[in-house]
């Protein structure tokens, strides 16, 4: 028996927000450094150089994960290999919270590295394969939206275990509440991230296996079966069965050659380079560092940055949302490019705020500019393009190798963000404005690349960009 169309609508949607919830951790478990480095960065006495590698430990454990998630995706499937980044995300939550040196706070930020790169690239891998095309753009989109309710929630976490609204507090007990954040604070803002691990290990038993991975393994019945739960009738079912044999039967096995080739090697040389342009750009330096940012670069205690922070959560959050509800419409360009143009005027205000030293309001508002402009267009576009733009036969290799990419620089961002801002030449040149002048143009590059390179995805199947790096191979 076929399922009615919105049992069907239902169904895809159940599977899509479990998948996603690997989002929602990525973004908690990149986002809990922002506001427990304040502490933990007192209690071990840190260096420059020490905070930045506590940081960003995690992005090179990412960068392995995303590596060897393109091997584990492949062979055991994207739902185990979502399963096993769950349990990774539990180990990390808890050992992180029992550090007691820097060289054990990075083994278990390593570990929860691996988790995030894995789940980067097995989530919107599963929900892209899963989704049907008029909705791929948005559903693709629901795990970015899960990343920035990741971030959202953890700096809502890191806030009350901070110590909540300190505007009212004594002298006296500021200092206590400091205290007891140096001391303790930190540990409790890691083990907060063992509740949703532990909610996404259980329930991605309760989603099947991708139908495309399905087929490639040859279990065509069992692909037949998942593809009648995500159908609206048995004749969709079978239409889209008989295209992703098709799409297998006809593309030849991967190899080096044809991964470097004129398709689909130019096909990754966009994929890569979309992923450059997403960190290099400087969100994460923003988030990672947004609580030091407002404590250093405005003036605002270490409790009441981390209530800052909430504004950049619920920024990220809204226009997030925007993008969700207009990337199938408008299209993935158009987001992507007004969107650059946002994050360049941005970080553009911001940084001459701070070279004039003219900090205050208007660097907030910058600040937030920013991290909209960036949540409605690189940060759900960059996935939703990777997710669909690499043929079937190739997309575990080719989304390892983007995604790879992208934690590299995401790391060679955090690993050296400290120590630029904290340069003679920022600090006596720029007045510490140096980092968002460098940001800025990258979004400038970014947007031009995109027009001038980029095609629209926007409608079209999987099989159909495909045959589209096919055709540019065979010209």
């Amino acid at each position: 028996m076929t399922a009615a169309p919105s049992n069907e609508r239902l169904t895809i949607l159940k599977i899509t927000v479990v998948a996603a919830l690997g989002g929602l951790l990525f973004g908690y478990d990149t986002g809990v450094i922002g506001g427990s480095q304040l502490y933990f960065t007192e209690y071990f006495k840190f260096s420059a150089a020490e905070q930045g590698w506590a940081v960003s430990s995690a992005l090179y454990g990412c960068l392995v994960g995303a590596l060897i998630g393109g091997y584990l995706t492949k062979s055991i499937s994207r739902k185990y290999t979502l399963i096993l980044a769950a349990a990774l995300f539990t180990v990390s939550a808890w050992g992180s919270g029992i550090a007691d040196s820097l060289n054990e706070l990075a083994i278990y930020r390593i570990i929860g590295g691996l988790a995030v790169g894995m789940a980067s690239l097995a989530a919107p891998m599963y929900i892209a394969e899963i989704a049907p095309p008029r909705l791929r753009g948005r559903l693709v989109s629901y795990y970015q939206l899960a990343v920035v309710i990741g971030f959202f929630i953890v700096f809502l976490a890191t806030y009350f275990i901070g110590g909540g609204d300190t505007q009212n507090m004594s002298p006296e007990v500021l200092e206590a509440l400091h205290k007891h954040n140096v001391e303790q604070g930190w540990r409790i803002m890691f083990w907060s991230e063992l509740l949703p691990a532990g909610a996404f290990f259980v329930l991605l038993f309760t989603v099947p296996h991708s139908p495309r991975w399905l087929v490639l393994k040859g279990r065509t019945e069992e692909a037949r079966a998942v593809l009648a739960r995500i159908t609206s009738s048995d004749q969709e079912a079978d239409a889209e069965l008989a295209e992703i044999q098709a799409s297998l039967t006809n593309s030849p096995a991967p190899n080096m050659a044809m991964l470097f080739g004129k398709g689909i090697g130019f096909a990754l040389f966009l994929g890569v380079m979309l992923s450059i342009f997403q960190q290099i750009t400087g969100i994460n330096a923003i988030l990672y560092y947004g609580a030091e940012i407002f404590s250093n670069a405005l003036g605002y205690g270490p409790e009441d940055a981390l209530k800052q922070q909430l504004w950049l959560g619920a920024v990220n959050l809204i226009f997030t949302f925007m993008a969700i509800y207009k990337v199938d419409s408008w299209g993935r360009k158009p987001l992507f490019i007004g969107g650059s143009i946002g994050m360049f005027v941005g970080l553009s205000v911001l940084g001459l705020t701070i070279y004039t030293g003219q900090m205050g309001v208007i660097s907030l508002l910058a600040i937030l500019v920013f991290i909209g402009s960036f949540a409605m267009s690189m940060g759900p576009v960059v996935w939703v393009m990777l997710s669909e733009m690499f043929p079937n036969n190739v997309r575990s290799v080719a989304m390892s190798i983007a995604v790879a990419a992208q934690w590299l620089f995401n790391a060679l961002v955090a690993n050296s963000f400290p120590v630029v801002n904290e340069s003679t030449l920022n600090q006596s040149g720029f007045n510490g404005a140096l980092p968002y002048f460098i940001f800025a143009s990258f979004c400038v590059v970014a947007m031009i690349f995109v027009w001038k390179l980029v095609p629209e995805t926007k409608g079209k199947t999987l099989e159909e960009m495909e045959a589209l790096w096919s055709a540019r191979e065979d010209s």
